[in-house]
């Protein structure tokens, strides 16, 4: 389920439990107005408590995730975020032209990987060495590229720097790619199976069709 859909259901069932939980207390037991609101208040806490709990239960269950595991992979979606920050940053404040299309698809693919393992977290197994090197890599070298090109004066030494570091940058956003690609390779993998399935069922649907009228034509 959506998280956002999840929350939604936490807070309306916590709202609606605690309302009926101080109606009764209030007008069933004839409990203060104070000694209603607290009751209330402390019914709304459990209800919330409690369905946040089954509704993690069953995230980590349906994604096939222990919690030690879902805290591991939580931690360091955590630090990814904030290296994609900084990659961001790094990379709008670069003002080399001619890369700027193969710095927005490196940025672009960062934040598809992300966002896909964040929605299905059991995918980090299948993208830590863009978690744990590729990531780390163009975040260092877009900080110290945008480090050297600030320089109010550059020598030759500097010059080559950086254009090796935009020749790295650009091999690394094929490695990247390749971290993507292998991320849904199932999902690719199953659309061809999927359209397998269905040509096949076309294609037996059109030779009963032809059977079915030569026969008519006999």
């Amino acid at each position: 389920m959506n998280q956002f859909f999840s929350v939604l259901i936490r807070v309306l069932l916590t709202i609606n439990v605690a309302a009926m939980t101080w109606l009764v207390s209030f007008f069933g037991y004839e409990h203060s107005f104070l000694t209603s609101s607290g009751i209330s208040i402390i019914g709304g806490i459990l209800v919330y408590s409690i369905s946040s709990y089954f509704f993690h239960t069953r995230f980590l269950k349906n994604h096939g995730l222990s919690r030690k595991e879902y805290r591991y992979i939580k931690q360091n979606l955590k630090e990814a975020k904030r290296k994609l920050y900084r990659l961001h940053r790094a990379i709008i404040s670069i003002r080399h032209i001619p890369s700027l299309k193969q710095r927005m698809d490196l940025l672009k693919m960062t934040r598809k990987i992300y966002s896909i393992t964040k929605k299905e977290p059991r995918r980090f197994y299948k993208a830590e060495r863009f978690f744990f090197t590729h990531l780390d890599s163009a975040v260092e070298l877009t900080e110290k590229y945008v480090f050297l090109s600030s320089q109010p004066k550059r020598n030759s030494e500097i010059e080559r720097a950086l254009y090796d570091t935009r020749q790295t940058l650009q091999e690394l956003t094929l490695s990247v790619e390749k971290d993507l690609y292998d991320l849904i390779s199932n999902d690719v993998n199953q659309l061809h199976f999927e359209l397998d399935v269905a040509k096949h069922s076309i294609k037996k649907r059109k030779d009963i069709q032809t059977h079915d009228e030569s026969r008519r034509l006999k």
